[in-house]
């Protein structure tokens, strides 16, 4: 079953100083799904001053999925690392990664490749919790192996790549924050 109809967003707001939910649905938006078990799931994004919290919207309705929130602002979304498939090639691996990275708006975040195809840096703060299967995160010197359910991992605007090694597609939520 695909994700936007398998996983639920709750938005809250607060209406006549009274908490309630502003949505409780799908995703705003899912890219990759049609493609497969690689996929990124939009949840939120807002600008990070108090007036966002109080207005009421859905702040990713009809918005194309994008790698990194706008400056001064913060990102939610939840993405999938499918197993590494061993039987296609590092050509086809780099083509998928550029057309991947491009559909997301992020072809520039591509500093660095020679490690792996989807190496990439954002200038963002970003923490990610695993939360099914186990990945490994590739830096360009080192990488933390058997990421799994609970870890966490706090990404501090380097290069970097997710690598999935075992045979489930693993999960992770993302909150990512750009200064800017």
């Amino acid at each position: 079953m695909a994700i936007s109809e398998t996983m639920r967003r709750i938005i809250t707001e607060e209406k006549d100083g009274r908490s309630c939910a502003l949505i409780d649905g799908a995703p705003a938006s899912v890219l990759g799904e049609e493609q497969g078990d690689a996929v990124l799931a939009e949840i939120w994004s807002a600008a990070l001053d108090p007036q966002s919290l109080l207005h009421g919207e859905d702040t990713l309705a009809g918005a194309t999925p994008t790698l990194e929130p706008e400056p001064g602002s913060v990102k939610v979304r939840w993405f999938t690392v499918p197993p590494d498939d061993p039987s296609v090639s590092d050509a086809d691996k780099d083509a998928l990664a550029e057309f991947a990275f491009a559909l997301a708006g992020a072809s520039h975040a591509r500093v660095d490749t020679s490690r792996h195809p989807m190496m990439h840096k954002t200038d963002t703060l970003d923490v990610i919790v695993c939360v099914k299967g186990a990945v490994t995160l590739l830096l360009d010197d080192g990488e933390a192996r058997g990421l799994k359910p609970g870890d966490v991992v706090i990404q501090r605007a380097t290069n970097h790549a997710w690598v999935n090694e075992g045979d489930e597609t693993a999960i992770l939520v993302a909150v990512l924050m750009n200064a800017g």
